[in-house]
């Protein structure tokens, strides 16, 4: 792995740099605040707070805003996040405060507003530089104004360089004309190479200055941010942490063949214990691992082997798909919503509580979906297949629930939930934006089973259904009594009906997907509340109709 030859500005980084005229060469005091980039490997923002600094103070500040216990959601948590993506920040945490003590330092910890915390820390410290990694998230943005500003003001200096992404979104956008590429390939022809990961070992860092005039806090347990009752029998079995993202990563990696023929399309979700993917993606959405030694590791996988895949279905490919998504979601104003934003269909999904409640609580009635439902809620995880399953299944495939809804269950109980991909993914999957083949629906019954005829997913995370014969496990009310009570599980009682019969009921979605299409070609895409309504309406109507009509041919018959 080469040095760069700009190492503290990377190329196609956002570089904010004050100097106050009185600052001498030697800077005394620097503080690298810690949010994302939980690492000390290619962490640019480390690498410059530690130059020509007498003291270096690496700070995490616990936010309220994302770990504030809500004893009222659905599931034991925070308002914005579950149990399991909290435990594994706070895993996360401890190996980063163990690699920071070998080299001479330490964590601290500090619970509170961000921006008040920090700007108290920056006075009672006398700190003259500022260091943290650049976000493109709305929240951190705006923290991140306020921050600068502040800093700015003081005659301090500031760096905050890109390096959660391989690219700079902002680049990115200004070399499209001033609007993101809308495409993966228009992506791709734009963005070029990602600059090559800091080389630099880190053997030492400054010291510590004096904080015992502060209170700084150990790195909390679940308990001890106040989750007494927790009402969770199972945590995630993937544990957070910088050492072991560098852990499952050299894994990956030792099988080079694998490495070089993987191809998205053809993975198996159905897989658990050893689920056919590198399960990465929670170690870059806390930056646990850098995406850019990430993109560097497989590229010298693919020099040495003789052919490998190629984006989009590749490894290398999906870490584009990443920076693709990003860099739409930094361009587009309302990206996690469908009123206001340009690239949205707008569609009069349906409000239906409790069918949303029977997928987010896995009562479906649908083996498949429930299954999958069960390992997000226990694990906080589930390989891509299976979350197109169950989000298409929520949406355009059977219940036509608006994707919003579904996109908050999973930016709550996932633990690699990311602002920028988990909307863009929902916006794909329900066909409101990126991908409009609203006629290819994920089957609730047959796509799992192509992958596992025998069921021994299902039989694992809906233990109810371990007796059930492989000829019905992903269709139990097609089972004889007999058979049911063979297997002790009588559908209706001990596991449910489902709540709506697939091949109606995708029909039903690609009808109303079909007209909300020509609603908004109609209309350019600038679709009222009213036009909405009306086509509310119109669904309504039409299924009063196809009731009536159902009614009457019972009457006939009997």
């Amino acid at each position: 792995m080469r040095a760069s030859s700009s190492l503290y500005q990377l190329p196609g980084s956002r570089l904010f740099v004050h100097h106050a005229a009185s600052i001498p060469p030697m800077v005394s005091n620097s503080l690298l605040w810690f949010r994302k980039g939980l690492r000390i490997h290619d962490n640019p923002a480390l690498e410059h707070a530690r130059k020509d600094a007498t003291h270096l103070y690496p700070v995490f500040i616990l936010d309220p805003h994302f770990l504030e216990p809500d004893p009222t959601d659905f599931s034991p948590g925070s308002a914005r996040a579950g149990l399991n993506r909290i435990q594994f920040l706070l895993e996360s945490l401890v190996d980063l405060d163990s690699s920071l003590r070998k080299l001479g330092s330490r964590l601290l910890v500090f619970r509170g507003e961000p921006v008040e915390v920090l700007f108290r820390l920056l006075k009672e410290w006398g700190v003259k530089k500022l260091c943290f990694e650049y976000d493109t998230e709305p929240y951190y943005q705006a923290m991140d104004d306020r921050v600068k500003d502040h800093a700015s003001a003081l005659g301090m200096e500031v760096f905050s360089p890109v390096s959660h992404t391989l690219f700079n979104p902002v680049k990115i956008i200004e070399k499209n004309g001033g609007a993101p590429p809308l495409s993966y390939q228009s992506f791709l022809k734009i963005a070029g190479k990602p600059s090559p990961p800091l080389s630099t070992t880190i053997s030492w860092l400054p010291p510590i200055g004096n904080v015992e005039d502060l209170e700084i806090l150990g790195i909390p347990t679940i308990k001890e941010l106040g989750y007494g009752d927790i009402r969770q029998d199972e945590f995630s079995p993937f544990r957070g942490g910088e050492s072991e993202a560098l852990k499952r990563l050299r894994e990956a990696l030792n099988d080079e063949e694998w490495v070089a023929s993987f191809e998205k399309p053809k993975g198996n979700p159905s897989l658990f214990l050893k689920p056919a993917t590198t399960v990465l993606s929670p170690y870059l959405k806390f930056g646990c691992l850098s995406s850019r030694y990430f993109y560097q590791c497989l590229q010298d996988v693919y020099k040495k082997v003789k052919r490998h895949t190629l984006p989009p279905v590749s490894l290398a490919g999906q870490l584009l798909w990443r920076e693709f998504f990003y860099t739409v979601a930094y361009g587009t104003p309302n990206f996690d919503k469908m009123k206001g934003n340009r690239i949205c269909k707008q569609i009069p999904w349906n409000d239906d509580d409790e069918l949303l409640a029977a997928w987010r609580e896995a009562r479906t009635g649908y083996p498949w979906i429930d299954a999958i439902m069960v390992q997000l809620q226990r694990w906080g995880w589930m390989h891509h297949l299976a979350r197109h399953s169950v989000a298409c299944f929520l949406t355009r495939g059977d219940l036509f629930i608006h994707w919003e809804k579904g996109r908050d269950v999973f930016e709550r109980l996932l633990i690699d939930s990311d602002w920028a991909i988990n909307n863009g993914n929902w916006l794909w999957l329900s066909c409101s934006s990126f991908f409009y083949q609203y006629n290819r629906i994920y089957s609730p019954i047959s796509f799992g089973k192509k992958y596992d005829p025998n069921g021994n997913y299902i039989r694992h995370f809906v233990p109810v259904l371990k007796d059930m014969p492989k000829e019905y496990i992903y269709e139990p009310w097609t089972a004889p009594l007999t058979v049911q009570t063979k297997a002790n599980c009588i559908i209706g009682r001990d596991y449910p009906h489902p709540v709506v019969a697939h091949d109606s009921a995708s029909k039903e979605c690609k009808m109303k997907i079909a007209e909300a299409y020509e609603l908004n070609r109609k209309m350019n895409g600038l679709v009222s509340e009213e036009d909405l309504k009306g086509l509310r309406r119109k669904f309504e109507e039409d299924q009063h109709q196809v009731s009536k009509s159902r009614r009457q041919k019972q009457k006939l018959i009997s």
